[in-house]
């Protein structure tokens, strides 16, 4: 399986620029209810992820906490506990839940690591999830015998 099956497109997903302020940032995660997005140089490029802590902990140690203050600054300036780590397009799958066992979402990239989009943990468990189900399923199917008798199959 590919793991472009699981991809959510950059185009319905909310992420930031390198150069949006922290204002800005948080406004987006706020409004799409978001803990953690995506930042992206202007020509589209993954550079990181910024999380609502990430924000946090820099609005308090680097600025005194002065949203205000704040305002002007890029999202760049601060510093990020950890960026999550993206997969290229053409991953193996393991690559790709390997990952997304330590991450939230998976940032996928292109071979000249252009950000295409995320995978979420969320759908992969969900995608799991029914096709263990469906296969609980199959094999717990009744069928009859041409005798008449019933049979489990499984």
């Amino acid at each position: 399986m590919n793991i472009l099956f699981f991809l959510t497109p950059k185009s319905e997903i909310a992420y930031i620029y390198e150069d949006d302020s922290i204002r800005q940032a948080l406004e987006k995660m706020e409004y799409h209810k978001y803990s953690a997005v995506p930042i992206l140089t202007r020509d589209g490029r993954y550079v990181g992820t910024i999380t609502e802590g990430d924000m946090l902990w820099g609005i308090k140690n680097q600025y005194n906490l002065n949203l205000k203050e704040a305002e002007g600054i890029p999202v760049s300036t601060l510093s990020r506990r950890m960026d999550y780590l993206p997969v290229f397009a053409k991953s193996r799958m393991e690559d790709m839940i390997d990952r997304a066992l330590n991450q939230n979402f998976v940032p996928v990239v292109d071979d000249r690591k252009y950000f295409i989009g995320i995978i979420t943990r969320k759908d992969i468990i969900k995608y799991y999830y029914e096709k263990g189900t469906a296969q609980q399923s199959a094999a717990a199917t009744i069928i009859r015998c041409p005798s008449g008798e019933r049979e489990t199959v499984g």
